[in-house]
């Protein structure tokens, strides 16, 4: 007995987690769909707990496969951010790109299919264009009576971290394209249903749901393999840092582990001084978050080959920890630590940089403190407190889980 213990405590068993493709046939949804020509919107991270891909599963079990979709970095994920995916083959299925000459499934992709599949791990915040790529699929299905089956996975983040400013309208795009804080703490499933009916899309949404996911769990918690969603989301902790310095990245005042091996995990520049810096910022007493000193030298990217002097973002309390308050509080302590530097910078952000950044952050008044106030990280934030506050009580109707 005790070796098996051991034997257990070294190699656990797949986790308790049954992701959305796990119980699609564990609970009979396929039985709508057998026979019906299926078009599954995928790519690397469509998997079930045993790592065996979700168009393997659904064509061993009978299902009538037709064509393939694939997202923002192509069917494998290779692909660097922004770069068009062409459409291809893959064992003699169609494999349409929705990043590529258009990014809505057209008339002629769309022709002859029954149902649309959607299985893409999500990373759990506004600014990410999977999400976005299911409800633009939506929305063309909707026009055309094609059901959508969304099999659910966890928001790797938790589901309960909830923070940063709703989008405003007018910087509704492909980068965040429904009215959600920046980290909504909801699923892809829960995200769909809250689109289907807040923006009264009309879709026949089915939404197969998870067994033993909890909002509280990380993803490490699920004991769930974590596939890398994109080339510079490598971990599973990955999601919650890029909430925490994402937005800074865009416009390039200093480097955050991109190009390092550290994504998202670090803020760093050749004119920081890396323990004034931890100080100040230790200083605010911000809940659940110790910044460390920290020095590296990029391998690519405007800082490569260049001594970087910084902070590694160390999470001390996940329950009490918000990733938008670390982003805004390093930006407002950069300013006032390097208001000369970090002015030079922004003088410098052509518009599609600044259009860039806004377009991430889902307003305009972010860039606008951080332009012009002298002392701007309390003020950001506090900005757009109430509408989250709001959204937290609309949101309440879409939860799947507890």
């Amino acid at each position: 007995m005790r070796t098996i213990i051991f034997l257990l405590m070294i190699f656990p068993l797949f986790g308790s987690v049954d992701l959305g493709v796990d119980t699609f046939f564990k609970e009979g949804y396929d039985k709508k769909i057998r026979n019906k020509r299926i078009g599954l919107i995928s790519n690397q991270t469509g998997v079930d707990k045993n790592l065996t891909p979700t168009v393997d599963i659904l064509q061993k079990n009978g299902m009538k496969l037709v064509a393939l979709f694939c997202p923002e970095h192509g069917w494998n994920g290779s692909g660097y951010a922004w770069e068009k995916i062409k459409d291809g083959k893959i064992e003699n299925l169609s494999l349409y790109s929705l990043h590529g000459k258009t990014r809505r499934p057209t008339e002629e992709m769309l022709s002859g299919i029954d149902v649309l599949v959607y299985d893409i791990q999500d990373i759990g915040i506004r600014p990410y264009t999977y999400a976005t790529t299911l409800f633009y699929a939506m929305e063309e299905a909707a026009k055309r009576k094609i059901p959508v089956i969304v099999f659910d996975r966890p928001n790797p983040i938790n589901g309960v971290i909830v923070d940063g400013a709703v989008l405003e309208e007018k910087w509704r795009s492909y980068i965040g394209y429904i009215n959600v804080p920046y980290c909504h703490g909801m699923t892809i499933g829960e995200l769909a249903a809250y689109f289907n009916e807040e923006y009264k899309i009309g879709c026949l949404l089915t939404v197969v749901p998870m067994k033993g996911w909890k909002r509280t769990m990380s993803f490490k918690e699920t004991e769930l393999t974590w596939i890398p969603t994109s080339p510079h989301i490598p971990e599973a902790d990955t999601p919650l840092f890029c909430a925490s310095t994402g937005s800074i990245g865009e416009l390039s005042i200093v480097n955050i582990g991109i190009g390092y091996t550290l994504p998202f995990k670090v803020v760093g520049a050749p004119w920081i001084d890396a323990e004034a810096f931890a100080n100040k910022l230790n200083s605010q007493r911000l809940p659940g978050v110790h910044f460390f000193p920290f020095h590296y030298r990029p391998f690519y990217g405007p800082m490569k080959d260049k001594d970087c002097h910084g902070v590694l973002i160390r999470v001390t309390d996940i329950r009490r920890y918000k990733p938008l308050s670390v982003q805004y509080l390093l930006m407002g302590i950069l300013k006032s630590l390097y208001p000369n530097e970090t002015k030079g910078y922004l003088q410098k952000v052509n518009g599609s940089k600044k259009r860039l950044f806004n377009l991430a952050n889902g307003n305009d008044e972010i860039y606008r403190l951080m332009f012009y106030e002298r002392y701007a990280a309390w003020k950001m934030i506090a900005y757009g407190q109430n509408e989250r506050e709001q959204f937290k009580k609309v949101r309440e109707k879409y939860l799947i889980y507890h």
